[in-house]
């Protein structure tokens, strides 16, 4: 697909774009011509600092909270596309406030879409979890329900085309593992490793941005996409990072956090047996039983019982030096050796 064609003219809508996922958006969509892409936030400075950044006046600013549905929309006024990025991701900080997770999550997840299909927006792609399938942890479940609600929403969103993708921790973003491993690291102190057989899937910034464009592309009214990837074991990852540090930083194993998964699913097996196959993607289609309840409660799906989810223990596994291979492509990791720790 060429993003030229997707965006030139276009009007683009990021809420929550003031994040990684926003800047790897709005660098490649400025280069391919994009007419104007907003961004809808509710950090002023970090929308200062992104303006001076770009330094580029087809990129606009909102100032709002995808909680109110009257600053939402403001924002969606004549936009073509929609990117939903807006969450809050931290698992620690949504299990202590779960109420502000739902808040963020969930209700503005709903006011996004509401708002979306009330101004004839053509598409909305609205951003996912791994946490979202089999959820154990408030950040997981309010996910869930933004998948659900966006699902449920499109059996009558008319021309506007709803659909969600999933991913898991996307490599070098801000809060993930990687930035944190790369300070311990430069401060002296030990790298602290939860379970060492944890294993999580790798996703570059750019792979999950073509995943958001393969859905803009390929999206039927409810569909939701997953990218393949591979994976590695935390252990493998830290043992990784030393070695494109050249450190020999111990690795000191902490214990499973609160509400932490040891892997990532990104595709139930109840999903699998109504998926697509896309090569490099999974589609999974909408589940399009009504409130027939014959549906539910008589009638099975004997593949179910056959299938088997997608995770990061059953993808294909990198070793470590594959790891470090792969974190030394990493505009991140190049920029850390030279002393600038922050991600993009």
């Amino acid at each position: 697909m060429n993003l030229r064609d997707v965006v030139r003219g276009k009007v683009v809508l990021v809420t929550g774009g003031t994040g990684s996922f926003g800047h790897a958006v709005v660098r490649r969509f400025l280069a391919a011509g994009v007419a104007e892409i907003r961004i809808l936030s509710r950090d002023e400075k970090k929308q200062e600092d992104m303006r001076l950044r770009f330094a580029d006046a087809r990129l606009k600013f909102f100032l709002g909270d995808v909680r109110e549905f009257a600053s939402v929309l403001d924002a969606m006024h004549d936009v073509d596309l929609v990117f939903h990025a807006a969450a809050l991701k931290q698992v620690p900080s949504c299990e202590f406030h779960p109420m502000e997770a739902v808040r963020t999550n969930v209700l503005g997840a709903e006011n996004v879409i509401t708002a979306a299909i009330a101004c004839k927006v053509a598409r909305v792609v609205a951003l996912s979890t791994d946490k979202a399938v089999y959820p154990i942890n408030a950040m997981g479940l309010s996910k869930a329900l933004m998948e659900k609600i966006t699902v449920a929403k499109s059996r009558a969103a008319g021309g506007t085309v709803l659909c969600a993708t999933r991913y898991g921790n996307v490599m070098a973003s801000r809060g993930s593992v990687i930035p944190h491993f790369v300070r311990q690291i430069r401060e002296g102190r030990p790298m602290t490793v939860t379970d060492p057989d944890m294993t999580r899937f790798l996703m570059s910034l750019e792979e999950s941005v073509d995943l958001v464009l393969h859905a803009y592309a390929h999206a039927e009214q409810g569909d939701i996409f997953v990218r393949k990837a591979p994976a590695c074991t935390v252990a493998d990852l830290a043992e990784a990072v030393r070695r494109v540090f050249d450190s020999d930083a111990p690795v000191e194993v902490i214990g499973t956090r609160h509400g932490e998964k040891l892997y990532e699913t990104l595709v139930s097996r109840e999903e699998m047996v109504r998926a697509d196959d896309m090569g490099d993607f999974y589609r999974i289609r909408p589940d399009t039983r009504d409130l027939n309840y014959d549906k539910f409660c008589s009638d099975g799906e004997k593949l179910i019982s056959i299938a088997e989810d997608y995770t990061s223990h059953n993808t294909r596994r990198l070793d470590a030096e594959e790891v470090a291979a792969v974190l030394r492509g990493l505009d991140y990791i190049r920029h850390a050796r030279t002393g600038i720790l922050e991600p993009a």
